[in-house]
């Protein structure tokens, strides 16, 4: 095993290169100045280019590409261009945020994906079943800018049960969770459905309860367990869509974090804030995978990586 992650993480080396080219590119050419924006509305051709080459931007792009690969392997992210604060600053004050809002949608989807999937294959054709099922369905086809909007005019306008924006307490996690981990937890409760429906009928669970084993012995031990193993991958990627998720949710909900500092830069063209955080989430979601590979170990032992 300690060989297999350690292959895996020589192997993202290559993963998160490209990802940085594709970073830097989509950055460089989407349309608008950033010098223009910084330098102001009164400012004069000169101090445009004044402004372009401090920053860099009259350079070739392979040039400037180059440029900021070696800050980055050092940890030098540059400076940004709207607070005049590193990068990584900026960074460090704003993932922290992100993590536990992801975290609490994580919360929010295994709870219920895992448990209404369980459930629902446990009591095929019956009345829970369909209902988490439309449920399910429904839960894939809603946005969760807009799940988010409903919840904040039902939960926060109407019934002032809980706070519309900002970070503080745990009651200011409550809505955007719900509504980031919302979609996420239909499509595990469908993946979990079917993988309990499957293992059901196998055999080694008839040879269980023809032991004699007690029912619930039967579905945790045996039944739940063996689910898990394509719905790790499902939980996996949904991890990584929450992160990417947390974007929206954070602009609905004016939650400082990492996803509403991307969309704050985007709007000043921060190149050195955007790239960061571009950055910062392909390598959350290199690692993801990584821990997804070595769960399937630790959940089925008939995975064995050593080979």
């Amino acid at each position: 095993m300690g060989r297999y992650i350690l292959r895996r993480l020589v192997y993202i080396i290559p993963t998160l290169l490209g990802a940085s080219i594709v970073v830097f590119l989509i950055v460089h050419l989407v349309p608008g100045d950033p010098a223009r924006l910084m330098a102001g509305p009164d400012a004069t051709l000169e101090d445009v280019a004044l402004v372009r080459a401090s920053l860099g931007l009259d350079r070739p792009l392979p040039v400037q590409y180059a440029s900021w690969l070696e800050r980055v392997f050092v940890g030098d992210l540059g400076i940004s261009a709207q607070t005049h604060s590193p990068v990584t600053h900026e960074l460090e004050r704003t993932v922290p945020a992100t993590l536990q809002l992801t975290l609490a949608a994580m919360v929010v989807m295994l709870v219920i994906g895992l448990g209404a999937g369980t459930f629902a294959g446990l009591r095929r054709n019956s009345i829970f079943d369909h209902f988490s099922m439309m449920g399910a369905m429904v839960g894939v086809c809603t946005p969760s800018f807009w799940l988010g909007l409903m919840l904040m005019q039902v939960f926060a306008v109407q019934l002032g049960w809980l706070p519309t924006t900002g970070i503080g307490g745990p009651d200011h996690l409550v809505l955007p969770a719900v509504s980031l981990g919302f979609q996420g937890a239909a499509i595990v409760a469908r993946v979990m459905r079917s993988s309990m429906l499957e293992v059901m009928g196998m055999d080694y669970i008839r040879t269980a309860r023809a032991k004699g084993l007690a029912n619930a012995t039967v579905v945790v031990r045996h039944a739940v367990k063996n689910a898990l193993v394509p719905a790790i991958t499902v939980i996996g990627l949904q991890f990584g869509g929450l992160l990417a998720g947390a974007v929206v949710t954070e602009t609905v909900f004016a939650y400082p974090g990492l996803g509403w500092l991307l969309v704050q830069s985007i709007g000043f063209r921060d190149y050195p804030v955007i790239q960061g955080a571009l950055l910062l989430l392909a390598v959350q979601f290199t690692l993801v995978n990584l821990v997804v590979d070595v769960l399937y170990a630790v959940v089925d032992p008939r995975v064995s990586y050593e080979s």
